[in-house]
């Protein structure tokens, strides 16, 4: 029995308007503006904490903890979305927190509060990801999960291409202000969430995307969503949540590589979002790759993460531009496999009626993982780029051995 055995089938009330691609593309263009939101903010937060005095250490600790809560939060988040089975209102909330937290950013005076700032933007994300993840992943079982979840982020990715350009832009036209910079970004986050009420609209329960299970006569929808929620997660969840964790314990910031860069001096702050940008579109392609090369060959396609994350490191903290800009790029890569194929998978891995359930307590474990690497590379960085070049290759060695030992399958 599953989640959506309580959903109304195709042309009952409440069914979708809109057939699965399109809704993809809809919940993708939402994504699309929101990520000019946040990734126009994240690309410039290692040089914003440095102006208010941050060391790379503080940059690696804030920037560690603020993706730590944007996923171990959700360890809350999830169990309440499939509790309540109000997905739409928990992604509404969530994508609402970031919108007006973002600008303020630019107005923060003291390290002290454009670090709260900072983390409260990932906050959101926490609040909103188990529920949004759950209403795409049922889209996705008609699309295809690896293309479904891989157009979407292609399309994150557009968002956070022109988020940091246009924050460049804005920091170039007034000599490094942040406030105006940030600014801007409340419009594209004022658009998000206008779409996002009307997609809500046109389709009220996604779950009828999803072929349901044939439903126990004699229970009533609320009973069926207890009893799906009952269910332990299956074990090959688990062994793959320690995968993911093991290869991200050994994933740097951006904080830390754009922290790098500017007290390095190969890039002002105003070109670092240009870096980020660059990276971004390299997470799109590398999302459509290996989303097209899951659903054809399956969880093997994950081994590239582990690759990604070593590699990045031994480009991105040297002296020389063009390295630099190599491993950024790599990072970007990384990032692309991490927020589409990784959460393919887990779909594949849960049935519906525990999924937001699942996100959730995957991104608690991978976030605590998150945290480990932050702080690790920042710690590390300021004592010696080898000896974290050398830790950062022994960790994605370690999850090699631990993908390969855990195979996880699709369900």
């Amino acid at each position: 029995m599953n989640a959506a055995t309580s959903n109304p089938a195709p042309g009952r009330a409440g069914a979708p308007r809109m057939r699965p691609w399109r809704f993809v593309m809809a919940f993708g263009t939402v994504s699309l503006l929101m990520d000019f939101v946040y990734e126009g903010a994240r690309s410039v937060t290692g040089p914003l904490l440095a102006s208010l005095g941050a060391s790379a250490l503080v940059v690696g600790v804030v920037t560690g903890v603020g993706e730590a809560a944007a996923l171990v939060l959700r360890l809350g988040s999830g169990p309440l979305a499939d509790r309540t089975r109000r997905f739409w209102a928990w992604t509404i909330a969530g994508y609402a927190l970031t919108a007006v937290t973002v600008p303020f950013l630019g107005l923060a005076g003291t390290l002290g509060v454009a670090s709260a700032l900072v983390i409260a933007e990932r906050v959101g994300k926490a609040v909103r990801s188990p529920a949004k993840d759950t209403l795409l992943s049922h889209a996705t079982a008609a699309t295809g999960r690896g293309r479904g979840f891989a157009v979407h982020e292609a399309m994150d990715q557009i968002g956070a291409l022109i988020g940091p350009l246009t924050v460049a832009g804005v920091l170039a036209a007034t000599g490094g202000d942040y406030a105006p910079a940030l600014g801007v970004l409340a419009a594209p986050g004022v658009l998000a969430l206008a779409l996002l009420v009307w997609l809500r609209l046109r389709v009220p329960d996604p779950a009828a995307y999803e072929a349901p299970d044939t439903p126990e006569p004699s229970a009533a929808p609320e009973a069926r969503a207890v009893v799906a929620g009952s269910r332990p997660l299956p074990r090959a969840f688990w062994l793959y949540a320690g995968f993911s964790a093991a290869t991200l314990a050994g994933f740097a910031t951006f904080g830390v590589l754009s922290y790098h860069v500017v007290e390095r001096q190969l890039l002002s702050a105003a070109a670092v979002p240009v870096l980020y940008a660059a990276a971004m579109a390299a997470d799109a392609v590398a999302a459509l790759a290996t989303g097209w090369a899951y659903d054809r060959y399956g969880a093997r396609t994950l081994a590239v993460l582990p690759l990604l994350a070593a590699a990045v490191p031994v480009l991105a903290f040297t002296d020389t531009l063009a390295a630099v800009v190599a491993g950024a790029l790599l990072w970007g890569a990384a990032m692309g496999v991490q927020e589409s194929t990784l959460r393919a998978t887990v779909a594949d891995l849960v049935p519906p009626g525990r999924r937001a359930t699942a996100y959730g307590l995957f991104a608690a474990v991978v976030g605590a993982a998150t945290l480990v690497g932050g702080v690790l590379a920042g710690a590390l960085y300021a004592y010696s780029v080898p000896v974290l070049i050398t830790v950062t290759i022994a960790i994605q060695a370690a999850a090699l051995l631990l993908l390969a030992l855990t195979r996880p399958r699709r369900g």
